[in-house]
């Protein structure tokens, strides 16, 4: 396994596919950046803010492709452009509950409303595959998941943000959410980032916008169910345990796919002892994707 990593060892029989759903760069790098910089996946991302689409164009790679299309419930709704670029919605803020983090506030004015006309997942023909699904759409999750539930039978993992103080009039909170990906086959794996806030009036000196003990929204990732893993492909199980490995460090994850699939004789006999031997292997190399 020496400089081969997983990929000598799973052999997937294509590329992993991505959807980015909210490609907005502002969190820095999204977590399958690995994946692309290496060859080994393929992204369609979707971003309805001109000036976040424009960056998305100028900086992308043969193997990404970006759509200036709000995704949703295929309805005409208003897009809130409000002044952080990052809290931009198709819900409008609430007074009352950014009224309880007053550093959101001035983030969340909105400064112009644009009628804009949505797509559902499931419509669109430009999508084929998805493997992994990242969704980061200020209070829209739902909508995509419900619009894209068809397509979404292949997926085998769905990386979301979700909300457990809901900063939109009428956005849908993480149970609503966590039940429709359970709904849909899935189940949590991990928290890939926890954001907290403080509540006001309590700032922390020197850093006002750190949070206490307050939860407030989450990237939340899924997968498909493993206790029922007869109901995934050997084609999934490949894409499962990429993805697990080089995208999330789930490398438990990563090996029970791979054990699922030697003892299916998809994998020779040994690969579970390869693949621990690739974990175990001094070379960092034998780590990335």
């Amino acid at each position: 396994m020496n400089n081969t990593g997983i990929y000598a060892l799973i052999a997937p029989t294509r590329l992993t596919e991505v959807v980015d759903v909210g490609a907005n760069p502002i969190d820095g790098e999204p977590p399958y950046a690995s994946m692309l910089a290496a060859g080994r996946c393929r992204v369609t991302g979707f971003e309805p803010q001109a000036d976040a689409f424009d960056t998305l164009q100028a900086t992308k790679g043969p193997l990404a492709r970006y759509l200036p299309y709000a995704l949703g419930d295929g309805a005409v709704h208003s897009l809130q452009i409000c002044r952080g670029s990052g809290m931009t919605s198709l819900f409008e803020p609430d007074p009352a509950a950014l009224a309880l983090f007053t550093g959101l506030q001035p983030l969340a004015e909105v400064l112009q409303r644009v009628s804009i006309q949505t797509h559902r997942l499931d419509a669109l023909d430009t999508i084929t595959h998805i493997d992994l699904i990242k969704l980061d759409v200020q209070g829209s999750e739902l909508a995509v998941l419900q619009g894209g539930r068809t397509k979404l039978r292949e997926a085998v993992a769905v990386h979301t943000e979700v909300s457990f103080v809901t900063l939109y009039k009428g956005q849908p909170p993480f149970g609503e959410i966590d039940g429709e990906l359970r709904h849909q086959g899935f189940m949590p794996h991990c928290y890939d980032q926890i954001k907290q806030a403080p509540i006001a009036p309590a700032v922390v000196p020197g850093d006002g916008g750190r949070g206490l003990r307050q939860l407030l929204e989450a990237d939340i990732v899924y997968v498909r169910d493993l206790t029922r893993p007869d109901a995934m492909s050997d084609a999934q199980l490949r894409q499962l345990a990429a993805i697990a490995h080089s995208c999330y460090g789930s490398f438990d994850l990563a090996l029970r796919c791979v054990a699922l699939l030697e003892q299916r004789g998809t994998l020779q006999a040994g690969a579970q002892q390869a693949y621990a031997a690739l974990l175990a292997a001094p070379d960092p190399a034998d780590l990335g994707p």
